[in-house]
Parts: C-alpha cells; structure tokens; sequence
C-alpha cells in the first residue's frame, strides 16, 4: 500500500540494499510489485488521453519502470518506452522486464521521440547513482525536464544522491517521487523538494 514517505523511516542505500537481498531470498517478486505500484500511481493521476514516456535506465531501476510501462498499456494508456542504453550486464529482473515488454510486440526507442510527453515516469538510475551525471544522460535529462510534464520518479529522480541529497549534475525534475521499501534518505531533506515534489512509498510487502 502507498503512504506518504514520512509515515516511513528513511534508510540508506545500504540498508535498502540489504532488505532487498532479504526480499529476493524470500522469493518475493520485488519488481513486479515495485512495477504495478507505479502504474496504478500514474494511473490514477493520468487523463485517460495523455501519452506517457518511460524512461528506462539500464539496471533494476530500468526494469520497475518496463513492468509499470507493460501495466499502464493493459490499462489502456498510450505509452512510448526509451532506454537510450541497454547494459551488457544487466540484472536478471531488468532483463525479464526487457523480455516481457516485448513480448507485447512493444518497441524500445533510443531516442526521444519528436513528439512532446504529457506525462512521464522517472526509472534511469534509481537509488544507485553515486557519481556525475555523463553528458548523454545530462542532456537527456535537460530535455526532458524542458516538456515541464507531469513527472513521477521511481525510488528518486535521476541526478540525486540518495544518500546526501547532493545534486549529481541537473537531475530531473519529479512532481512526484515513488520510493520502494522504504524511503532513501534524501527523500527525507527538505532541500531537495523541489526535485522531488510529494515523496510516497509503498513498502512491496516488507513491514520494518
């Protein structure tokens, strides 16, 4: 169930990282729930004729946001998906999130399409950036961020340090953050709410 992220402990990366192991050896579908939890968030805020970007990084990130594109398209939404990069090594989940979107016969665009978004979901990078933003995803970033469309971020918006709050580059801006598990820690600073916007959880499952 989705709460607002101050109802929750913040934790470190670490400490999200650990529950996470603790979730997988469970065999708790992690990315599934993380996946649908976003979905149903982003549609209950879509109008029903909004076309919807994902953007999807090349780790576990990347694969929240492929489950949550493949259920917002079973919900009838108009959704294009772009992973600038796929990564060699990516995780198994990310991959079978991969696999699942296009097995609806779905694309994966490269670049971002002519047409302007008029919402978009946040799933590049996660709670796992710890260094600078490369020029390629900056830009992407930048370019984003200029369709000023309604914007929600998965676990924390591309850019930020999930630690420290620290600004890695121009991150994107999220009228909404969607944290998994429980709130990171900059979640929890008031400095980066204009990054953030309205920060909300949903704990997959796993009560503290």
């Amino acid at each position: 169930m989705i709460h607002h992220a101050h109802t929750h402990t913040a934790m470190s990366v670490a400490q999200l990282r650990a529950l996470e192991r603790v979730g997988l050896a469970q065999g708790l579908p992690l990315m599934q729930r993380a996946g649908l939890a976003a979905a149903n968030f982003a549609h209950e805020r879509l109008k029903p004729d909004q076309s919807v970007l994902v953007l999807v990084g090349p780790g576990n990130n990347g694969g929240d946001a492929l489950v949550a594109a493949a259920e917002l398209v079973a919900l009838g939404h108009r959704v294009t998906v772009l992973m600038p990069e796929q990564a060699a090594h990516a995780p198994d989940d990310a991959r079978a999130a991969l696999a699942q979107w296009q097995a609806l016969g779905r694309c994966v665009e490269t670049h971002l399409p002519n047409k302007r978004a008029e919402f978009v979901i946040d799933g590049l990078f996660g709670i796992g950036l710890s260094r600078p933003l490369d020029q390629p995803w900056q830009t992407l970033i930048d370019q984003v961020n200029a369709y000023q469309a309604p914007t929600l971020a998965l676990d924390i918006p591309s850019g930020l340090h999930a630690d420290t709050g620290q600004a890695l580059g121009r991150p994107l801006k999220a009228d909404w953050t969607l944290s998994f598990i429980a709130p990171n820690l900059a979640c929890a600073m008031t400095q980066v709410d204009a990054v953030c916007g309205q920060c909300f959880v949903e704990d997959l499952g796993m009560k503290d």
